[in-house]
């Protein structure tokens, strides 16, 4: 290859490695196995090698991958000591080239320690005189975002420590969902339509960036804890580090050994490369630090890795077994999602009998076929899915496996929209699946959190006796006592929780509704905005777009479904039941500070955005995502996004900094951020710098 050639190829390596780590880190959405990632690595630094005048100081080898929140959702805060990445490796003979190379430099007698690898997103955490005082994602390993807030939901991160600990000091680790936590997750984001997390990496950490702590809470994360930074506490080896964090109270594993060789090395390899099936975590493989702490500060540190430790890589354990159907399944919104029928087969220690093949696009990538031998993995270890298949094994009479043309359910012919990678059924009031998987979303935990399943809905549908929400509420327990299955327990219950579902606040039940592309928070920030449904129904689709987060397809979607006869005759009849379908003012109002303000913020503050907004409301104020001549102030914090500076410009919209904001509110400790709360006037002051 000469000097153009690899100048090219780097360039195009560097365009695909920096997407691939925005969607790994950033969007939890990565579209390239680690492997791929890791070769395509070694080969740019291969060519930077051979061709050294073409290193770059931005170029992904020299560079962490970057984690940071791309919409100022935290406070981005910088590391005390830099937070590096790992080099990863794939065979024993690349682990014994790094212990020639420590060998060859330190020229003394050193040993290891191999813990497990945990696949989940790095966190550092501060204590304080035994308290939790921040913690950070790696970020771009120089800064990262603030996620204190919800750290402090995590379960087993103590907020106090116990034992004899040090005054202040950083531990750094892994966030993790376990997979039981993982499967009831995806189980509850499937049956609300929402893509299912790949791997509970990425639910990890998609779930530490959520911008509700208290969901943060449900979401059934996990910390395990593994290196203090040399520089900040004075141990002798690594090893008696993390016995003495554990002693203060600290999550750390004990799944560690002291090893001598790289004999030592690989037999802990080997078990854990057997006994990680039967782990309640996903980890991907073993990292081999150097045990010594002056060693580790002999051999330093790369631009992005330190020179004492590394990552021995698990390969995925793959399966070979035959597709036997295809099952095409119709959620709430009418989408159709095939599904691969397998010959059972045991796969990272569980049976895998069926498989996803996401939508008609990724059949026709693979171009698989009823029949075929395919290849099955599970991606991060838990979700099985076909990567390829064994042509060597076709049959020679296979078909393509073609799309249907038409509703598997209710006959009704399929239409795609347009850019969308889905086919859907149109038939929302026709189409069984459609009809019941509506009233189990309605029915759910995050909705209206009413004691049913997908039984109870089948029975009642089958029977005539609901085919909308609002049908629900017209059943009697004595009615229900002359169903087969039924006991009088199981009627109170159902009935009792219906009854209770009328006390849930109004951005809940405009979630239950249904409406396409309306989560959670979307359905918070209307229901925030317009008061109440009449409003929000009597909205243009302008005024829609002035709420924070919502687009032209939320716009239209909402719109439209509002607008729609059907709908609104049956939010009158859930109204005629007592459902909530207002805001409930000063409930949680603090002042009316800000009453009849409408305000835009934009850049970093001392809290998170979300609370910021948060803030907003409860002294009064409305929210809104772009300034216009409707616009009272811009609330900016640090870094504001210089367009809205340029049209508060343009239109003579004051800016307001956060001091000055936080001085048109009245003093109370749900106003200031947690760590000014107690303290001096002056103190205050500072604190907002």
């Amino acid at each position: 290859m000469d000097h153009s050639q690899a100048s090219a190829r780097i360039d195009e390596l560097r365009v695909i490695l920096r997407e691939n780590s925005r969607r790994y880190y950033v969007d939890n959405a990565p579209t390239m196995s680690d492997t791929e990632f890791d070769m395509l690595m070694h080969e740019l630094e291969a060519l930077e090698t051979e061709f050294p005048d073409l290193l770059t100081p931005d170029s992904p080898t020299q560079k962490v991958g970057s984690d940071l929140a791309t919409r100022n959702d935290f406070v981005q805060r910088p590391h005390r000591y830099p937070m590096l990445s790992l080099g990863n490796t794939y065979s024993i003979e690349e682990v014994e080239a790094f212990a020639q190379r420590a060998d060859k430099a330190l020229n003394v007698d050193f040993t290891y320690c191999c813990e497990l690898k945990f696949d989940g997103t790095a966190i550092c955490l501060t204590y304080r005189d035994g308290r939790l005082l921040r913690a950070l994602t790696r970020g771009d390993g120089t800064v990262g975002d603030d996620v204190t807030e919800n750290v402090r939901h995590i379960a087993n991160i103590p907020q106090q420590l116990k034992g004899d600990y040090p005054p202040e000091f950083e531990i750094r680790g892994e966030i993790l969902m376990p997979y039981e936590a993982f499967d009831a997750l995806n189980r509850e984001r499937e049956a609300n339509e929402d893509p299912p997390f790949a791997n509970p990496r990425n639910a990890a950490s998609g779930s530490l960036k959520l911008l509700d702590p208290e969901e943060v809470g449900h979401r059934g994360l996990w910390c395990t804890l593994y290196h203090i930074p040399a520089q900040c506490l004075d141990f002798e080896t690594h090893d008696q580090a993390l016995s003495a964090a554990r002693s203060w109270g600290l999550p750390v594993s004990d799944e560690r050994r002291i090893c001598r060789n790289i004999a030592e090395i690989e037999a802990f390899i080997d078990h854990w490369d057997k006994q990680r099936k039967f782990l309640p975590y996903a980890t991907d493989g073993i990292v081999i630090k150097i045990n010594e702490t002056a060693c580790q500060k002999a051999l330093g540190f790369t631009a992005k890795s330190p020179r004492w430790a590394v990552a021995y890589k698990f390969k995925a354990e793959q399966a070979l077994t035959r597709l036997v159907s295809i099952d095409y399944q119709v959620g709430r919104t009418g989408a159709v999602t095939p599904v691969a029928n397998l010959e059972p087969v045991q796969l990272s220690g569980t049976v895998v009998k069926r498989a996803t093949l996401n939508n008609a696009d990724q059949m026709a990538l693979l171009d698989v076929r009823v029949g075929d031998w395919v290849y099955v993995e599970k991606g991060g270890e838990i979700i099985p899915k076909i990567t390829s298949v064994e042509l060597l094994r076709r049959p020679a009479d296979s078909r393509p496996a073609g799309f249907p043309s038409v509703c598997p359910d209710c006959g009704t012919p399929l239409v795609r929209e347009e850019s969308g990678a889905k086919w859907f059924c149109p038939n929302q009031d026709g189409c069984p699946m459609q009809i019941k998987g509506r009233m189990l979303h309605f029915l759910s935990r995050k909705a209206m959190d009413v004691l049913a399943g997908e039984a109870t809905v089948d029975q009642l549908y089958s029977l005539g006796l609901a085919r909308t929400p609002a049908d629900l509420y017209d059943l009697g327990e004595y009615q229900l006592l002359s169903l087969e299955g039924w006991q009088e327990k199981s009627a109170r219950r159902f009935t009792e929780s219906l009854a209770a579902s009328r006390q849930v606040p109004f951005e809940r039940v405009l979630f239950a509704l249904g409406i396409r592309f309306v989560g959670e928070t979307t359905a918070r920030e209307l229901a925030r905005h317009f008061g109440d449904i009449d409003a929000l129904a009597a909205a243009s689709r302008e005024q829609l777009l002035e709420v924070s987060d919502v687009g032209d397809v939320i716009a239209n979607s909402v719109y439209d479904f509002l607008h729609e006869p059907r709908h609104l005759e049956e939010i009158a009849r859930l109204r005629a039941h007592g459902l909530q379908f207002a805001v409930v003012r000063g409930q949680d109002a603090l002042s009316q500070a800000l009453e009849g303000k409408t305000i835009v913020i934009s850049g970093n503050f001392s809290v998170s955005r979300d609370d910021m907004k948060e803030l907003i409301v409860r002294h009064g104020g409305k929210n809104s995502s772009s300034v216009s001549s409707k616009t009272s102030f811009l609330l900016a914090g640090t870094k504001p996004g210089p367009e809205k500076l340029r049209k508060c410009e343009q239109l003579g919209v004051p800016v307001l900094s956060e001091e000055a904001f936080r001085a048109l509110l009245p003093e109370t400790p749900e106003t200031l951020p947690e760590e000014t709360v107690g303290q001096t006037p002056v103190e205050k002051q500072l604190s907002l710098f």
